[in-house]
Formats: structure tokens, sequence, C-alpha cells
């Protein structure tokens, strides 16, 4: 429990430091934020991706007097949910209409506090870097008065913007092996990294959960962004690293998923009891998780590649698969319950590999009723026609560089 001098305190000197900041390079995101009275926006994703950055640019553009509240601070390590009356009565004494709430969901019961400030006309900005934020019972919290976005790392759009590069071989490169944490971007220091993994394992996952065998959970972790685009199950997994269960190893994978540590794909199906049957492909949700816990960059590069071309769906759509019948694509996308992208992922195309891999796309395109697809190559570029269907070989950089 705090007192409210204490949080006046803390108030004020976040407040100070905050709105000194340099507001930095402006995110594609901002214009995406969804801004309404009485509405509460919540934004999350993966940590030191650029959520307080955001709220920042967001403030300085949007709101001339809002309070920030930061709940990561060591001075408000013994905030509870009792103390949510003083904060309130700080806001009242301050005469502030806009509130933004970083790194809430440390605290119990802060939905409740949310939805009063809605119900008398606040406009709430929350952050957090768990997905639940986005879950269905945090929507009847909040009586269905929440707007959810979604934040990841530099796109690589943005990372060549902010490096000055220009797209090519060499840029994509470049991001395939820093990936997109601003911070790490700008420094390529591998602590950074190493540090941010290790906070996500401990702080958002670990504490959050009660977890007590945290080595087992790190080898878990690592084995996995180790095995990057890489057919998983829980129980293929069992018992390595000392985990026995495999309900267990299922509970590890929605906390890597709901921290934005890694996501994990299903197979397309249209029964979803297969799709949760069938094993997933693992996909880390930052290239430079993957550059950092691996021995060599040059190892894999094509589920390297093929994980960056995930992540770009990612940012665009929320319904991707694997398709795997007679032949396999590694991506088809869904929209209002149909499939309308089919896109397969290769490094290089060769002699030994293009009919394994053309032959694939083909017959998702058959499947679906697509007359378009598309193969992501490293550097390559071709198009082919084939009975009204058009498959074009497309260099990554360029698919890259523009929305599909």
């Amino acid at each position: 429990m705090l007192r409210q001098e204490q949080i006046a305190s803390v108030i004020d000197s976040q407040q100070d430091y905050f709105l000194a900041k340099d507001p930095g390079f402006i995110r594609d995101s901002l214009s995406e934020i969804p801004v309404l009275e009485n509405y509460a926006t919540i934004i999350t994703g993966l940590r030191r991706c650029g959520k307080s950055t955001l709220l920042l640019q967001l403030m300085k553009q949007k709101f001339q007097k809002a309070i920030y509240l930061n709940f990561e601070d060591i001075r408000l390590i013994g905030f509870e949910s009792a103390d949510f009356s003083r904060l309130y009565s700080e806001i009242q004494l301050r005469s502030v209409r806009v509130i933004f709430l970083d790194e809430i969901q440390l605290i119990e019961k802060w939905e409740i506090f949310v939805n009063q400030l809605l119900r008398e006309g606040f406009s709430v900005f929350v952050t957090g870097s768990n997905a639940s934020l986005l879950s269905k019972e945090l929507g009847t919290h909040l009586t269905g008065r929440q707007l959810s976005m979604e934040l990841f790392p530099f796109s690589y759009q943005e990372f060549i913007a902010f490096t000055k590069r220009v797209p090519s071989a060499e840029s994509l490169e470049a991001y395939l092996r820093i990936g997109g944490i601003p911070e790490f971007v700008k420094t390529e220091n591998e602590l950074i990294i190493t540090s941010l993994l290790d906070d996500i394992l401990v702080k958002d996952i670990a504490i959050r959960h009660g977890i007590r065998d945290v080595v087992s959970l790190k080898q878990l972790a690592l084995y996995l962004l180790n095995n990057i685009g890489v057919l998983t199950s829980a129980n293929k997994l069992t018992g390595m690293f000392g985990i026995k269960s495999a309900a267990t190893i299922l509970d590890f994978f929605s906390f890597f998923q709901d921290a934005y540590l890694m996501d994990f794909m299903p197979q397309f199906s249209y029964s979803l009891k297969a799709q949760n049957r069938n094993p997933k492909k693992v996909y880390a949700m930052d290239m430079g998780l993957v550059t950092a816990i691996s021995t060599s960059f040059s190892e894999n590069l094509g589920r390297k590649l093929e994980n960056l071309i995930y992540l770009h769906l990612r940012r665009l759509y929320t319904s991707i698969h694997y398709f795997n019948d007679k032949g396999e694509c590694d991506f088809v996308v869904s929209q209002k319950g149909k499939v309308t992208h089919a896109i397969q992922v290769c490094y290089h195309i060769s002699d030994e590999n293009f009919a394994r891999e053309y032959a694939g796309l083909i017959h998702a395109l058959d499947f679906f009723n697509l007359d378009y697809g598309v193969i992501v190559t490293e550097n390559q570029r071709d198009r082919f026609e084939e009975k009204g269907k058009v498959i074009e070989l497309v260099t990554a950089f360029e698919y890259l560089s523009k929305p599909i």
C-alpha cells in the first residue's frame, strides 16, 4: 500500500522525465492508434518494441494535457488494487481527462479502475506486454468499451528508414540478422536482446504464472527459438528438459505466445479440432531473438526468411496457416473465412527444389480456387503461367517493401 504523497511524487517525476524525452523515430503505427472518447485504447506487444515511445508520440501529437504512469517503476512496487482510490484522487486534483497507463497489467483489478474512468468520461490508453489484455474476458470487464491494437518491432520498411538503408539484398540480410527491436537496431549490442529474453521468461512468464522450474522453461524457449519454422507438438517434446507432462508444455506454449515471444501457426483445416490436433509451426516474434541465441547466422537461412515473411503477414492478417495436403504451402491467408493468399518461401530456388516448391503452391491454388501465388526468395525474380494461374518469384526485400 502506498501513501497518496508517494503516488503524487511518482507521477510528477515520471511526467517530467517522459515529456522531456525525444519522441524519436515516428512509428507507422502512430496513425493507426484507435482514439475514441470514453473508450480505452489497449496497445499490446513484445517488451521493448516501442509501446512507451508510441504513447509519447501520441501524447505530443494529440493531447496537450494528460497523466502518464508506468507501473514498472520500482517506486510503485507496493502498489495494490486498494491504491487505485488514491490514484483516482490524484487524477481529480490535476483536472486531467486523458490518462496513459503503461504496463498496468502488473496490478490486480486494474480493469475495474479503468472501467470507472470510462464511466466518468475519461479517455484512457493502456499498454501491456501480454496478449491477455486483448481477451474477451477483459472486454466483459470493460463492458465492451475498449479498442485494441498490437504493436510489433520495426517492420522492414521502418528498419530501412531508421537505419537509412534502401530496399536491397544487403538491407534484407541486415534485417534478417538484427530484427526490429528499436534499441537493438540502434546499438546492435546483444546484451540488449539477451536481457530482453531473460525479462520475458522471468518477469512476464515465470513470476506472473508462478513457475518454479525456470531452468526447464528457459531450455524449452531456447530450443524452440533454435527451431523456428519447424513443426512441433507438446507430445513430441514431453520428457525433454525434465518436463514430464504434455499439459505443462502446452501451458508454456501459451505463455510464450501471450508474452509475444513466439507464435504457433496451425495447419489449415476446416475443422478446428484438426487444427488443434495437428503439429504447429513455431516462429519467433523478432529475428534479433533468433540471432542472439543462434551459433551461426548462415545456418538455416531458409527458415529464417520464412520466419521473416510470417512476421510480415502477422502484421497484416489475423488468420494465417500452413497448408499440407498433397503438397505443402508455407502460408495461406484467410479473410472473412475465405483463403485469399497463398505464399511459398524459399531462400534460393534451384534445380533441386524448384519442382517441389512450385507443385506445393500450385496445389494450394487449385485447392482454394486462387489464380495467383507468390514464391518469396532472397534475390530471384521470375514469372510463370499455367492453366490460368500466375506464379511470381519475388525478392523478399521487394515483397516486404509493400503490403500485399
